[in-house]
């Protein structure tokens, strides 16, 4: 599925995120940046070891990496120049989780716009073993990527890469419900 947003491509497709050959891939990441299991276990495997040397420079300098926030390494011997690691909220539901899954997004689309990147790819950031329901992550996932690329047309192809039936298939009815309220 594929809309437009002013001068971007917006994308939701299903397939592994680590063969993506867009400029950047994010990282549903754990604050430690060490790698884990999900996603974040999947790109440290493909990138190789070269991530995980950048990543804990990075904690050496700045510490764990609080949720919400966004940090860059590279992609090592993936297709992708470079990965943006972030931290997605553990689910409760309650809470100011909304805001920082919002954040999440924001903060890596406004790193892929410092840094220069044409193109972003995004996994289902916390709907894994952080629990968040997948309906409402990707309404905010979703609104959070159309309200950017409204602002910002630097980013030209913004694609949701999503691992599952489940998950492809609630992103797609979301999407498709953006699309009729506006």
């Amino acid at each position: 599925m594929q809309v437009q947003i002013n001068r971007s491509i917006l994308q939701i497709v299903q397939g592994d995120i680590t063969v993506q050959n867009t400029d950047g891939i994010v990282n549903a990441a754990n604050s430690s940046l060490m790698g884990g299991g999900g996603v974040d276990g999947a790109i440290h495997r493909a990138g190789g070891p070269e991530i995980l040397a950048e990543c804990k420079k990075i904690v050496v300098k700045q510490g764990r990496l609080p949720t919400g926030e966004a940090v860059i390494t590279t992609a090592g011997k993936m297709p992708s120049k470079y990965v943006i690691h972030t931290v997605g909220p553990v689910y409760c539901g309650r809470g100011n989780e909304p805001q920082l899954l919002k954040n999440t997004y924001f903060h890596s689309l406004s790193l892929a716009v410092e840094k220069k990147l044409g193109s972003l790819s995004f996994p289902s950031i916390s709907t894994g073993v952080y629990g968040y329901p997948v309906a409402e992550a990707a309404k905010i996932a979703l609104r959070t990527v159309v309200e950017f690329l409204r602002e910002i047309e630097q980013i030209k192809l913004v694609r949701f890469v999503l691992f599952d039936d489940r998950t492809f298939s609630a992103y797609q009815k979301v999407l498709n419900e953006l699309l009729s309220e506006s």
